[in-house]
Order: structure tokens, then sequence, then C-alpha cells
């Protein structure tokens, strides 16, 4: 039985290490933190099917898939705030700031899972 425990735990950790290398080699996280909000929400490539999808969400009362592009929204500007940038202080880090994302991070995943499986 350990071997077959070994192979999956090869297997998974290949999966995300092959996972996480592509991520890398499309340099992904440096195009997400170097993207220019102003310049984005004032191009008409973008906003206009931004609004014609907003529009049609709201034509066809998808609150709840309104409320998971606002969560995305304010994930992502709150994820470019000074405080998230001193989560990690020369290295090390820091718990005292990391316990209230995460309890934050909790509290938005559970207004999910209540969104989709708590209502009918």
């Amino acid at each position: 039985m350990a071997g077959a425990e070994a192979v999956a735990g090869n297997t998974s950790g290949g999966f995300f290490a092959k996972i996480g290398a592509w991520l890398q080699s499309t340099h992904v996280p440096e195009q997400v933190k170097d993207v220019d909000i102003v310049a984005l929400f004032t191009n008409p490539w973008f906003i206009v099917p931004f609004v014609a999808l907003i529009g049609y969400l709201i034509w066809k009362q998808s609150f709840n898939e309104l409320i998971i592009i606002v969560i995305f929204i304010v994930i992502w500007w709150l994820s470019g705030t000074e405080y998230m940038q001193t989560l990690v202080v020369d290295g090390e880090l820091q718990l005292k700031k990391v316990l209230p994302v995460l309890v934050g991070a909790s509290a938005v995943l559970g207004f999910i899972v209540y969104l989709f499986f708590g209502r009918s």
C-alpha cells in the first residue's frame, strides 16, 4: 500500500509542479501585478464587453454572478494595497497580519458557498 501512496503523492506533486512551472513560464503573476487599472477601464475593448456582461446579468437577474464579479474585483483591488504588500517582511511571514486575511477569506468563501448552496 505504501507504494500506491508514493505513486499518488508523486503524481499529484508532479501535477502541481507542472502547473506552477507553467505559471512561472508565462509570467502570469507579473502580468496581473502590472495591470494598469485606469487604462483598463478607459479602454473601449474592455469596458464595452464588461458593461454588456453586467447589463446582461442584471437583465437575467443573475445576482449571484454579479456578486461573484464584485468580490473578484474587490479581492483584486485589495491584493494591491500596502497592507497586502507588507504581509512578508524580510522573507518572514507576519502572522498578526495574515490572520485577518485568512478570516476575511474564509468569510468570503462561506458567503459564496451560501450563495450557491444555502438559498433555493
